[in-house]
């Protein structure tokens, strides 16, 4: 996904989003499906099941779908210098909108006992802010793709296979979701999963920022910024991953693949030698009677990609290998700076690990808070996600029952993420990676705060205003700070 939120956005149905987003929800169990006079209107699978048309207990299929329209704009900023020397990855200090606009199927279907299978098309039309560049770890649209534009394309997002196989415990209830059958499965089990996905769907959930198409704009929210996870332009990847639950616990582990070249479109399949693993424990727990979890994410990709410190030697050793000289036999992200390095002259076969927690705390019924913070090596550039070598976010979200609109949320975030030193000095130099360099630097770390309430009409549309103040992009204390606003329409099917 490099810079795509696609995979990001977990896409749930309607009844779903709102109960997982704002209910407490263990990593073993999830919530009973409201009562028939309850939620009709708002919970599909219900209606289809109150006609015979579905075993809401037990599902064969079901199929949901989302349309979403974000717009940001960001008024001129200041900034003394734009893309200096022949670099071309600043963020313009312009007025600028940048807006996009998906719709997403979701199709489940019963295979076997325990078995399932899913699809899922989509489509999107989009337009970023310069280009997709110029901000580190907190992109403004969660939705951005590196491959999108005004146009619209229609890719297959997700398509795989899931066998659960029980060992007993406690029954627990899965409800109709998307990419969800509803059926009951034991609290002790383990679930295979294999296919096309976005590591997302697995790995680093969190009940108050679960479906960034509910809740913040800024990618800082949906995940790790630092997580550098293996991802195609889009967001997706092929894989396999193990999960196993007991009761309050869950262990997982996955194999995914990343890129064939840095933030590229082609998928290598050479799992053996370059490959993402990651591995996650979560624990679940309870505070005074309220829902919360624990989980530590861990990382090692071996990946073909540059190291900093390799390209600062080799441009040291001979200025003739310049970003300016890559030419179109190395892989290179366009940099016309004669008198900077580049990655194109050093990539191969190299490994960056990172490790990471996320925290999740219901307060109340209706409030939770969270936090996530990530260390990566820092020594390697980025692969599929963003610039950031390391990361910290926390905030909370909150539904509008306190004030009788009980489907709105509202919500507040606050982010930081920062670059190592050795990825600094390259940048210094007037280097680039795929989304950031200014050609040179006053090294800060980045920041944001993203404030939202959205508005619910008819139990399936929500009407979101957002605002971001963002500090220091690109890691730039130069730059800064962007005041951007933005309106969301997201409905749900």
């Amino acid at each position: 996904m490099g810079r795509s939120a696609r995979g990001s956005a977990r896409a749930l149905g309607a009844a779903w989003a709102v109960r997982l987003l704002l209910g407490a929800v263990p990593a073993s169990a999830q919530p009973a499906p409201p009562a028939a006079h309850e939620d009709d209107a708002f919970d599909f699978m219900n209606l289809l099941a109150h006609h015979n048309l579905h075993d809401i207990d037990d599902e064969s299929w079901n199929a949901y779908g989302q349309f979403t329209y974000i717009s940001s704009w960001h008024p001129p900023f200041s900034a003394p210098y734009t893309n200096a020397d022949g670099t071309d990855k600043s963020l313009v200090p312009d007025w600028e909108r940048s807006y996009t606009l998906t719709t997403t199927l979701f199709f489940g279907v019963r295979l076997w006992p325990g078995a399932e299978g899913y699809f899922v098309p989509e489509f999107i039309a989009e337009v970023p802010f310069s280009g997709l560049t110029g901000i580190g770890g907190a992109i403004q649209n969660f939705e951005l793709q590196k491959t999108g534009s005004p146009t619209g394309q229609l890719y297959r997002s997700r398509a795989y296979l899931r066998q659960t196989i029980g060992f007993g415990g406690e029954r627990v209830a899965k409800t109709s979701d998307p990419m969800q059958l509803a059926t009951t499965v034991d609290s002790r089990r383990l679930v295979l999963t294999a296919g096309n996905f976005t590591v997302l769907d697995f790995f680093d959930k969190n009940s108050a920022t679960w479906d960034p198409r509910q809740t913040f704009f800024n990618m800082a929210f949906m995940t790790h910024a630092s997580w550098d996870f293996a991802a195609d332009e889009r967001g997706y990847t092929d894989g396999v991953i193990a999960e196993i639950y007991w009761d309050d616990w869950a262990l997982r582990f996955g194999r995914t693949l990343p890129p064939q070249e840095p933030n590229s479109q082609a998928v290598d399949f050479r799992f053996w030698e370059f490959y993402s693993d990651q591995l996650e424990i979560e624990h679940d727990h309870q505070i005074l009677g309220q829902a919360g979890a624990v989980r530590i994410l861990g990382y090692r990709n071996s990946v073909y990609a540059g190291r900093f410190a390799d390209a600062i030697a080799a441009f040291e050793a001979n200025p003739a290998d310049n970003a300016a000289a890559c030419g179109p036999n190395l892989y290179n992200f366009g940099s016309g700076n004669v008198a900077a390095p580049d990655l194109c002259w050093v990539r191969k076969r190299n490994v960056k690990v990172g490790i990471g927690i996320n925290l999740e705390q219901h307060v109340t019924h209706d409030i939770g808070v969270f936090s996530r913070a990530m260390v990566s090596d820092g020594q390697t550039e980025v692969d599929a996600f963003n610039a950031a070598d390391r990361d910290l976010s926390f905030g909370a979200v909150a539904k509008g029952s306190a004030w009788h609109r009980r489907f709105d949320v509202t919500g507040v975030g606050f982010g930081m993420s920062w670059i190592s030193q050795v990825h600094a000095q390259y940048l210094r130099m007037g280097g680039v990676d795929n989304f950031i360099g200014d050609g040179r630097l006053r090294q800060a770390a980045e920041g944001v705060v993203d404030v939202f309430y959205s508005v619910n009409f008819l139990k399936a549309i929500w009407l979101t205003a957002d605002y971001e103040y963002l500090w220091n992009p690109a890691y730039n204390a130069d730059r800064g700070p962007v005041n951007i606003f933005g309106g969301r329409v997201h409905a749900e099917f």
